[in-house]
């Protein structure tokens, strides 16, 4: 007797780490490239969370998968309230790890997802309180 291996196609759910919200304000990405010449490139931010962020490139560029670099808002654009509050305060470290669709005209990608490499934010419950609480004692 065989057995048949029957594939579903049940629809991946993955959850995203952060809320995205749609923001648009100035950047600059820095980095530097294989001989260790530093770069930068001005850039759009198309969304942003807590821990990642989608930039347009306003010129072309070309940055490697998982390229580290310095993302920062410019200033004007810091004040904005849609903003999460590591990217309010200057440059994050960042990686990126997804490079967009390319363009035909210069070839290069039309923009880039970046992990913002922060400390996650860690929800305090009253459950929490008390433990450590009753660890101090």
């Amino acid at each position: 007797m065989t057995q048949t291996a029957v594939a579903t196609s049940e629809p991946s759910t993955l959850a995203r780490i952060g809320n995205r919200r749609r923001v648009r304000v100035p950047g600059r990405l820095t980095w530097r490239d294989a001989s260790g010449t530093l770069r930068f490139v001005s850039v759009m931010t198309r969304d942003v969370s807590d821990v990642d962020a989608f930039v347009e490139c306003q010129v072309p560029a070309s940055i490697p998968l998982y390229r580290l670099v310095h993302f920062q808002i410019e200033r004007p654009g810091r004040d904005s309230n849609e903003l999460p509050a590591v990217l309010q305060g200057g440059k994050v470290l960042s990686a990126v790890y997804r490079v967009g669709p390319y363009k035909s005209s210069t070839g290069t990608p039309q923009g880039y997802a970046l992990r913002l490499l922060v400390e996650p934010m860690r929800a305090t419950t009253a459950t929490d309180a008390r433990r450590r609480m009753a660890i101090a004692n």
